[in-house]
């Protein structure tokens, strides 16, 4: 049965969005061009801008769907869990399928790079992000969180660094980031000052001995 107009043209644009994505890893945001997105897609180079208003805007929009769905891979982790704790082992081991030099990773610190010259990506980084932390924040309320707007914040932007880093420190994983950041979530940090204290008074009582 033959396509109709509108179905080659749906086929069309997600060919474009999937070659997008795949040049972006593959040569960087700057080094993706008309020419080489139409070739990698099989599509001839003026489809680019019929089904786009610009090389960036499709660029734009293949990258933040991919990211889109990032994040919507992450979220139904956290939200499973019954306890702030629990939760953030979820996320964090959901994150160790990326190691850095992945293609996910590899868009992802692309995308970033690219936002802060583009204000039009950087927008839409901005919403993808703060939709990602209304939904922590109320995860976080839920269970009793004292400043959840804050902590989302400050864990989505903790998530952000640590796929950004393993593009260099690969080493940075759930086993090595959980333990800190459960301190932060759970209000542990005084258990190292604690122990602090307890040795300072063992040196005291030894000295006066």
């Amino acid at each position: 049965m033959a396509m109709t107009a509108a179905e080659r043209g749906r086929q069309v644009r997600e060919r474009l969005l999937t070659a997008a994505r795949e040049l972006i890893v593959e040569r960087g945001w700057r080094g993706v061009t008309t020419r080489t997105l139409a070739e990698r897609a099989r599509v001839a180079p003026g489809l680019v801008h019929y089904h786009f208003g610009s090389l960036q805007e499709l660029l734009g929009e293949a990258a933040i769907s991919a990211l889109r769905e990032l994040v919507r891979s992450i979220g139904p982790n956290f939200q499973q869990a019954s306890s702030m704790s629990a939760g953030l082992d979820l996320m964090l081991m959901a994150l160790d399928r990326y190691t850095g030099d992945d293609p996910m990773s590899l868009l992802v610190c692309e995308t970033y790079l690219a936002s802060t010259r583009d204000a039009t990506l950087r927008t839409a980084v901005e919403s993808l992000l703060s939709e990602f932390r209304v939904v922590l924040a109320d995860w976080l309320r839920d269970r009793g969180c004292a400043q959840p707007e804050q902590t989302a914040a400050v864990l989505a932007a903790a998530i952000d660094g640590i796929m950004l880093h393993r593009a260099v420190d690969p080493s940075l994983t759930s086993g090595v980031v959980a333990p800190v950041l459960q301190r932060v979530l759970t209000g542990d940090r005084d258990r190292p000052r604690s122990a602090m204290r307890r040795s300072s008074n063992r040196s005291k009582r030894r000295e006066r001995s």
